[in-house]
């Protein structure tokens, strides 16, 4: 896909984020940057207001803030007016607030490291591991997780060299690949564990998430083998892919003699930790 898209914490507020490859460049959700900044309670109110205090920047607000698709609240893609670091800088300039330069050092920082991961994709990884572990993951989870990430970005890959470009017909064929393999659509899942925003997969317990990559394996060697083209051929590879993880989900629960498919959610099983347990990320506190 094109645009990578992220969601970052800045002193535990999410700042919605989007790497544009072509451009090779972030562009970061304005509402985001401005709701940190200044605590509003509808940042685009307050946006409409600093417009009319800054005239120069109502000026160029069509040319650096661009609308640029993300995940909006309900978790369904939209276009979001977004800026790059630039622009961004430019905004801060016109919002009295004392977080202006821990969220600089921040943002900054957000640019350095995706340089390091292009020069080293395994920093990702460890950042992800560590997100994980502050949040109180265990890390036999968070081994899984890793793992199905790795998967989940192959079958991606696999997906697109089949013709498979728009984000809408992605979530189709997961929703396929899900179904076959729990008896549940991605959003019928997520309601068994009573998640709304929430990832699903951060809310798997190991053997769903074993359950889950070994469905996405399946689909995407099926895809090797029998090079689909285009979304019929697509779908019918991912149910197949998925009856496999069904035959072992149905086997294992049969040896187990209950479901494996749990309404638990991660905050039913993950225990919070010491921040002194987990390698502090930088600028996390304007005060330090």
């Amino acid at each position: 896909m094109p645009n990578e898209s992220i969601i970052k914490l800045f002193e535990d507020k999410k700042i919605r984020i989007v790497w544009n490859e072509e451009e090779e460049k972030y562009y970061f959700a304005v509402a985001d940057i401005v709701q940190v900044l200044t605590d509003s309670v509808n940042p685009r109110d307050y946006i409409k207001k600093m417009l009319r205090r800054d005239p120069e920047l109502k000026s160029m607000w069509g040319t650096i803030c661009p609308p640029v698709e993300m995940l909006a609240p309900d978790m369904k893609r939209r276009k979001t007016q977004a800026a790059d670091l630039e622009g961004i800088f430019r905004i801060i300039q016109s919002i009295p607030s004392k977080k202006a330069e821990p969220i600089k050092r921040w943002l900054a920082e957000v640019g350095a490291q995706r340089i390091d991961q292009m020069i080293d994709p395994e920093l990702t990884f460890q950042m992800a591991v560590e997100d994980y572990r502050r949040q109180g993951y265990s890390d036999k989870w968070i081994n899984e997780r890793m793992r199905s990430i790795e998967m989940r970005k192959e079958l991606t890959d696999e997906w697109q060299r089949s013709g498979i470009t728009k984000e809408k017909d992605f979530a189709i064929l997961t929703n396929v690949l899900t179904k076959a393999w729990s008896g549940m659509t991605t959003g019928e899942y997520k309601h068994h564990k009573g998640l709304t925003k929430e990832n699903l997969r951060d809310n798997m317990t190991n053997i769903e998430l074993a359950l889950n990559t070994l469905a996405e394996v399946a689909t995407t060697e099926f895809s090797r083998q029998r090079n689909p083209k285009g979304m019929y051929e697509s779908k019918q590879v991912a149910q197949a892919g998925g009856q496999i993880a069904k035959n072992t989900r149905e086997d294992l629960e049969r040896q187990l003699g209950r479901s494996v498919i749990s309404s638990e959610r991660a905050s039913d099983y993950i225990h919070p930790i010491e921040a002194s347990e987990v390698k502090e990320l930088p600028f996390d506190d304007e005060n330090k």
